[in-house]
């Protein structure tokens, strides 16, 4: 009798974790693997040495969307609703002919403005055609 309850104290349950590793390095290799084919959004900075040519970039573009702490949109210094921003940067957009320079608009944004709107002005350009945007940072 003894020693079955000797037996029973060296019998401890043991918890197999195989499975939990096998599941682990499942979901790695899936990481892996998508990492590379996700879409991630970049901003691409000026070289310190093209800064001074930019200095005054707001005057050579003919399309400056302006978004303030308030979230107003300006577009060329007029009031525009979200609402109805898309529509105006199509007409802007069919107002400048295709040439060998495509408009580059510049967005002059305040560093409290919200970012949802600024992500909706994004994504109004690229609908409408845009390729590219400058963000014109001002500093404070």
């Amino acid at each position: 009798m003894l020693s079955r309850a000797r037996r029973r104290q060296i019998e401890e349950p043991q918890v197999n974790l195989t499975p939990l590793v096998d599941v682990v390095f499942v979901i790695l290799i899936i990481f892996i693997v998508l990492a590379p084919l996700l879409h991630l959004d970049h901003v691409q900075l000026t070289p310190s040495s093209r800064l001074r040519e930019g200095a005054n970039l707001s005057t050579k573009s003919p399309l400056i969307i302006t978004l303030l702490k308030d979230n107003t949109i300006r577009i060329n210094q007029r009031i525009v609703t979200a609402a109805t921003l898309k529509a105006e940067l199509k007409a802007l957009e069919q107002q400048f002919p295709k040439s060998s320079h495509p408009i580059i608009p510049q967005l002059i944004c305040d560093k409290e403005a919200p970012f949802g709107t600024y992500q909706l002005i994004k994504d109004s350009l690229e609908l409408t055609g845009f390729k590219t945007l400058d963000i014109v940072l001002k500093p404070s």
